[in-house]
């Protein structure tokens, strides 16, 4: 049997024991045990644990072994405003409509008639970008919220820095770039201890196909670089007016930490944050040319294990 074969019939096996265990059909496993699973589904070479060296293997090693309380604080959508407005100031954040712990709770008349609905601790599920509440189906908008609510978003990919958020609903205000028909543009700079080195721009959104993603350095130049499946866009993606402090506010928000990923917006040559982000693509993310993985890995340097 060849070792694509073995692999294959792995990923197989492996897809049918994570299924069961997030249906509570087998016991739950450690987060080591599942991760080295959930490798095997979406990565195409092994993981190495004990002597990482790819950026994608490092990040697994940081999920299992960098636990820093605070970077509970640092992915609630709630709580995070308040710790980067303390580093890069007030006027760089979302302003809040309002905090609820059920969707019945909302008061949808007092909102403005365009808002944003999310869950503080997740990415994506129960979203709600109204912009004209006088189309909004509440009720729909309610039920999405509280599934929003259920999920447990640490047991997805074992990211343990969201598995004590207390779970909320968020609304903002809405941002819109009228310069863009498919949504914000979002700077998201990837950071290893204090220093951004390069970077991706997240443009399309709600596009026909899909959000496209390219990568630059700091210097702007374009890098010929893909995170697999993601396109690439096809219209040419200008330069922020704001480069210089997008980078000066990463550094400040990625002192002392091994990795994380800044993200923010440019709107009306006005910054604002978007999120933390301590895995990329929970650290199962294929990069070509697969040598960029491990010149990644080679600018994360792992703290000792704790």
């Amino acid at each position: 049997m060849s070792i694509k074969r073995l692999r294959d019939d792995l990923a197989k096996t492996d897809r049918l024991i994570l299924a069961m265990e997030r249906r509570g059909l087998i016991p739950r496993m450690s987060d080591e045990e599942y991760i080295r699973r959930m490798w095997r589904v979406k990565m195409d070479y092994p993981l190495d644990l004990e002597n990482p060296k790819t950026f994608n293997e490092k990040l697994q090693w940081l999920k299992l072994h960098d636990r820093r309380p605070e970077y509970t604080t640092m992915v609630d959508k709630v709580k995070a405003k308040e710790y980067v407005a303390g580093i890069i100031g007030e006027e760089h954040i979302i302003p809040t409509l309002g905090e609820w712990d059920d969707p019945n709770e909302i008061d949808f008349d007092a909102l403005p008639n365009q808002f944003v609905l999310k869950c503080n601790h997740n990415s994506g599920l129960g979203m709600c970008i109204c912009k004209d509440k006088s189309k909004l189906d509440i009720e729909k908008v309610k039920a999405e919220l509280r599934k929003g609510l259920k999920q447990d978003y640490y047991l997805t990919f074992r990211e343990w820095p969201y598995k004590k958020v207390a779970r909320k609903i968020l609304a903002e205000q809405y941002l819109e770039d009228k310069t863009q028909n498919n949504g914000l543009i979002d700077y998201k700079f990837f950071c290893f201890n204090g220093e951004p080195k390069l970077l991706f721009v997240a443009t399309e959104r709600f596009s026909e196909g899909g959000t496209k993603e390219d990568f630059f350095d700091l210097e702007w130049n374009y890098l010929h670089l893909t995170e697999i499946p993601c396109a690439h866009s096809e219209m040419k993606i200008e330069k922020p007016h704001n480069l210089s402090a997008m980078i000066l506010f990463s550094k400040k928000l990625s002192v002392g930490i091994p990795h994380i990923r800044v993200d923010f917006y440019e709107i009306g040559g006005k910054i604002y944050f978007g999120e933390l982000t301590f895995a990329n693509a929970a650290g199962f993310c294929r990069y070509e040319p697969r040598n960029w993985d491990y010149m990644m890995g080679d600018w994360l340097e792992l703290p000792r294990k704790i």
